[in-house]
């Protein structure tokens, strides 16, 4: 009951976002791997995927990851309506703190990137997952769905990549918050080196986000086919 009302509280809820968060960006470096061996082809690209789908495991895991993205969508929302509730009337003005202030475009507007994540990821599924379905035959001579040809197809649509590319902008500042604020909360960031995890923390944003939006970009320009 205890642990219940902890977890419950504002200190509970940030490090249930923390964790959460950290997991997620976990699965996200994940799939950056497998999205980046599209630059080594169709064989390579597809082999991973087929092996990701064929696993025993990917239900359980599916599952999993499904509970972490919508604890945490729950956790967030609860957290910025009770902080709006403390403060009904929000501030007049709002001016950028100086000096050493952690203040920044993505801490005041990570629900709104959030919620637009989650709007993406939706609409991700829907479009890849549950998609058109192709078949090839595998380097095994077994016959595997296509995912490369689907990839290429997509974002052979300029409105695609556009859109892609404004999301990833949107993750990027998730993250440019997000990595910095959850470790702070579960204590895992020395005072003596905050200002070094809150570089380290932009730089992934920045490379991550980037390496994402790239991808798309380069199959439009037809340098991955």
């Amino acid at each position: 009951m205890r642990a219940l009302r902890m977890l419950s509280s504002s200190v509970g809820t940030k490090v249930i976002l923390a964790f959460t968060g950290l997991s997620l960006f976990g699965f996200l470096l994940v799939h950056l791997y497998g999205n980046l061996l599209a630059f080594l082809g169709p064989a390579t690209y597809n082999e991973h995927a087929h092996a990701l789908i064929s696993n025993p495991l990917i239900i359980p895991a599916e599952i999993g990851l499904l509970a972490l993205f919508l604890i945490h969508v729950f956790k967030a929302t609860a957290n910025y309506l009770n902080n709006r509730g403390a403060r009904p009337d929000g501030y007049r003005m709002k001016k950028w703190a100086g000096g050493a202030s952690r203040k920044s475009v993505g801490s005041s507007t990570m629900i709104w990137t959030g919620l637009a994540t989650l709007l993406f990821v939706a609409v991700h599924l829907k479009t890849f997952k549950y998609g058109a379905v192709y078949t090839s035959v595998g380097a095994g001579g077994t016959e595997e769905r296509d995912l490369y040809r689907l990839f290429v197809e997509v974002f052979q649509q300029p409105v695609w990549v556009i859109s892609y590319v404004v999301s990833m902008i949107l993750v990027g500042l998730h993250l440019r918050h997000g990595i910095s604020s959850s470790m702070q909360s579960l204590g895992i960031m020395p005072d003596t080196r905050t200002a070094l995890v809150l570089r380290t923390g932009l730089v992934l944003a920045v490379v991550i986000a980037g390496l994402f939006a790239i991808l798309p970009v380069v199959v439009f320009f037809g340098l991955v086919r």
